[in-house]
């Protein structure tokens, strides 16, 4: 098998002492460090701080001082849209090496780091980098005049909302950090980053070529460490104006409440169970190549990964055999191995938690089709697992796996499988698989999701809106919604030719 080497300035980076990239420059502090792992091995890459309070006071003084300056909001439009493409060329510029920086730290396959983390990542900052040119108001007629007589001229503005905290997952890093970071600063806001402890490299150097770029120093800030300490802080601040969190959904419901003390504007995308529909007419083969690359993307660590599958009973063997032939046959190894199409899990506690829904589904009564095993040695890995004979009440037909387990459910009435899709308190994402378009333009909006897919599954395009409904959050990513949610909305009403009564 091939492996990737380690570029030069890769390992350089990783050998430096790490602190948090405030106003800047980094800062460093005495106290707790997080041991930084590489999930291949086990063993420790680096150790990054576990930030102190006074570190996480002096992040969030210096955006509130840089949003308050106007360093930033203050430039022309044009200005913040030249610097933001600036900035997107170097993210581009040292592609490989955040690549590296993602596998290492993450476990992901190299070959994804490269397409969709750095090259779908450089994508979405090229689109959002235009919208610091297009952001718009509207102009009204004053129907009610008062005092009776007087002329209005009546428009509303879009203005940044100020300091931005967005707290970033472990399972794309260097991507979920821009989906925040982006559109927070083409309106003009400054922002805070926390990665997660498990993943912080890419964020980290993400900061320093935001200052090469010519982003200026307190408009990004980068603070590392836990997620109780460090992320509740943050979003506890009184000087923070939005939160914006990607994480799971019991998190996600505490920085809600934390959010709601100081009336702090807070979006959420959390957990997902989405369901992949197979109607009778589906394509079989082309619904097996999209449960592969919608279920065990990333190893299956997606929020909106297909998880559960109801496939129509006269096509369930075929789809069962089909999706088991492929999935053992899939290469397993380290994410520097190019050929390895399988990579381990993020932590041992991930792997431990998905190893434990495996267990519990078989004694549930799910039959193990292919996989489900510990692979055993170094790293973090799970044999990549198809369920069958899968019940909806089984916990794993319920609940959040994220990892390499398909569960498959078969099914024989459309509307009872509808309501069954539907009975689960999340509500990211879905796929419908058919050919007969007009059942696929019934169903659809029957759906209880953010995203129904059509013979399909994980499509993401910058311009298309992407969140949940129910248990998976509220507020969207992605396109001219989110660019509205990092600024607020002020009217202004202009009385002229008043005239005497």
């Amino acid at each position: 098998m091939s492996n990737v080497a380690m570029l030069s300035q890769v390992a350089a980076f990783i050998d430096r002492r790490h602190g948090c990239f405030i106003d800047g420059q980094w800062q460093f502090a005495d106290g707790p460090t997080i041991a930084v792992v590489d999930p291949a091995t086990g063993q420790t890459l680096c150790e990054t701080l576990d930030a102190p309070a006074e570190l996480v006071e002096r992040a969030v003084q210096s955006s509130h001082a840089a949003f308050k300056s106007g360093v930033w909001s203050g430039l022309r439009p044009a200005d913040r849209e030249r610097i933001l493409l600036n900035f997107t060329r170097l993210v581009e510029e040292h592609g490989e090496e955040l690549a590296q920086l993602e596998t290492l730290s993450q476990g992901k396959s190299i070959n994804m780091a490269r397409a969709l983390d750095v090259n779908a990542t450089v994508e979405f900052m090229r689109y959002m980098s235009g919208w610091a040119t297009k952001i718009e108001g509207q102009t009204f007629d004053v129907s009610i005049p008062l005092p009776p007589g007087t002329t209005f001229t009546t428009f509303t503005k879009r203005e940044p909302v100020g300091v931005v905290v967005g707290i970033v997952p472990w399972n794309f890093p260097l991507m979920i950090a821009a989906w925040k970071l982006m559109p927070a600063l083409a309106t003009g806001c400054t922002v805070v980053i926390k990665p997660a402890m498990e993943t912080p490299l890419t964020a980290m150097r993400l900061a320093e070529l935001a200052l090469e770029a010519g982003i200026p120093a307190g408009v990004f800030n980068v603070v590392t460490g836990g997620g109780a300490s460090v992320g509740g802080a943050l979003t506890a601040h009184p000087l923070v104006s939005k939160v914006s969190f990607t994480g799971s959904t019991v998190v996600g419901k505490t920085v809600g409440v934390a959010c709601m003390a100081n009336m702090t504007r807070f979006a959420l995308e959390l957990g997902g169970k989405n369901p992949m529909i197979l109607l009778a007419d589906a394509d079989v083969e082309k619904a097996i190549q999209g449960a592969i690359l919608g279920g065990l993307l990333n190893n299956g660590q997606v929020c909106a990964a297909a998880s559960r599958f109801y496939v129509h009973r006269s096509i369930h063997d075929q789809f069962v055999e089909g999706l088991a032939a492929v999935v053992s046959a899939m290469p397993i190894g380290a994410g520097m191995n190019c050929e390895a199409a399988i990579n381990p899990l993020v932590s041992r506690k991930q792997q431990q938690s998905v190893l434990k829904h495996i267990e519990l589904a078989k004694r549930e009564g799910a039959r193990v089709v292919c996989g489900g095993e510990l692979l055993e040695g170094e790293g973090f890995y799970v044999q990549p697992t198809v369920l069958a004979d899968v019940d909806h009440s089984m916990a794993v037909a319920r609940e959040e796996v994220f990892g390499p387990v398909l569960a498959v459910i078969a099914f024989d009435d459309e509307e009872a499988m509808i309501e069954l899709a539907n009975d689960n308190p999340y509500g990211l994402a879905a796929s419908l698989w058919t050919n007969d378009l007009s059942k696929a333009m019934n169903l659809v909006p029957r759906i209880e999701a953010g995203t129904v897919w059509v013979n399909a599954h994980v499509l993401l395009d910058p311009a298309m809106p992407f969140g949940g409904v129910k248990q998976s959050g509220m507020g969207r990513e992605f396109g001219r919604t989110v660019i509205e949610a990092y600024t607020e909305l002020k009217s202004v009403c202009i009385a002229h030719c008043l005239q005497t009564l």
